[in-house]
């Protein structure tokens, strides 16, 4: 439907941490994000051209990739187009207080925010369930990025309070809920997934799963076959998988507590198997823990962005402060730190 009403749509949309699930989305694995309160307001009004304004403006006479971070937006209404749901030019304003480049998934906030708005404009009735997969196509096909569709499963379908369990091949959810104190850091080491890496570990993993006859990691049944790179690639997301329902039985059963050493245990898979850490991430890890921390890792997709920690409430000002004398021990940037509250998803303002 295209638009005609000349009238404008607001709506907002998180960021999200991981809890535990990293890297296992696009094997088909298991995830368990929950959605920040810091969010990106997106507010759409019908035009004759596209154009995103936030810091600065960027048109566009058709929707085709521009390079810029406003592909993120255009990407939606290409997708939306693309599958049959025709929307005409809007003009979108954009504000957001979601850390850009730290892992948090700011990208997502932003297209989720936008397809928000976007479907309120236009009238479409696309159902919740089926909104995640309408944004990661915007950055999968039109951005460039190879990302899984946790991060706007999480900024879509998040609940107050709770963590987002999702099989990231089934698309069943569960929504868990969680009340423990997470601190998260924010390294201030550059996040970036477009240099190849990230579409470097998923060629990986996709080589393995090939190597083992499988559709997926999801599927392995063992890692015999595999040796080298192609080998701890592999160990990382089966073992992922396995401390992602760890966890989610210790929360079901109440014990916050008790995930502490699955989510150190991830960390160091991440840093060993995957190689996706950077020094920044790892002495935050090493540094929470030493101030108290349960258990501490990073989040995200990794080379740089932010770490985790599970804490007591009386403990995040030592954590914080432990973590920030060891970045200043190294002569790095120093780290920013809030707490985070499970937080719901994208909605009209």
């Amino acid at each position: 439907m295209r638009v005609s009403a000349a009238r404008s749509v607001t709506a907002s949309a998180p960021g999200r941490v991981n809890l535990i699930g990293e890297h296992t989305d696009y094997n088909g694995g298991f995830v368990l994000p929950f959605a920040l309160p810091q969010r990106t307001t997106v507010t759409l009004t019908p035009a004759d051209r596209w154009s995103v304004t936030s810091h600065e403006t960027v048109t566009a006479g058709a929707l085709e990739p521009t390079g810029t971070w406003a592909d993120y937006v255009l990407g939606v209404a290409w997708a939306l187009n693309e599958a049959g749901h025709e929307i005409g030019p809007f003009a979108a304003e954009v504000s957001s207080d979601v850390p850009l480049g730290s892992g948090l998934s700011s990208s997502a906030a932003l297209e989720c925010a936008t397809l928000t708005a976007a479907i309120e404009l236009a009238g479409l009735g696309i159902p919740l369930g089926a909104r995640p997969a309408l944004a990661q196509r915007a950055e999968n096909a039109f951005v460039g990025v190879p990302c899984g569709i946790m991060d706007q499963s999480a900024s879509i379908l998040a609940q107050p309070g709770h963590a987002l369990l999702l099989d990231c091949a089934s698309l069943e959810t569960e929504h868990i809920p969680f009340g423990g104190t997470v601190l998260v850091i924010d390294t201030k080491a550059p996040h970036r997934l477009v240099d190849g890496e990230y579409a470097a570990r998923r060629s990986a993993c996709e080589a393995a799963a090939s190597a083992l006859g499988v559709p997926s990691l999801r599927q392995a049944a063992g890692l015999s076959e595999l040796d080298g790179v192609l080998l701890r690639r592999a160990r990382h997301v089966t073992t992922e998988n396995d401390r992602v329902l760890a966890v989610a039985e210790l929360l079901r059963a109440g014990q916050v507590r008790e995930i502490g050493p699955l989510m150190t245990d991830s960390h160091m898979s991440l840093r060993y198997d995957f190689e996706v850490t950077v020094p920044e991430l790892d002495i935050a890890v090493t540094a929470a823990l030493e101030g108290g921390a349960y258990g501490a890792r990073m989040t995200g997709g990794g080379f740089g962005g932010c770490v985790i920690a599970l804490v007591e409430p009386r403990d995040v000002a030592n954590v914080a402060e432990s973590v920030e004398n060891a970045f200043a021990r190294a002569g790095f940037t120093a780290p920013v730190s809030f707490v985070a509250t499970p937080s719901g998803g994208a909605a009209l303002v």
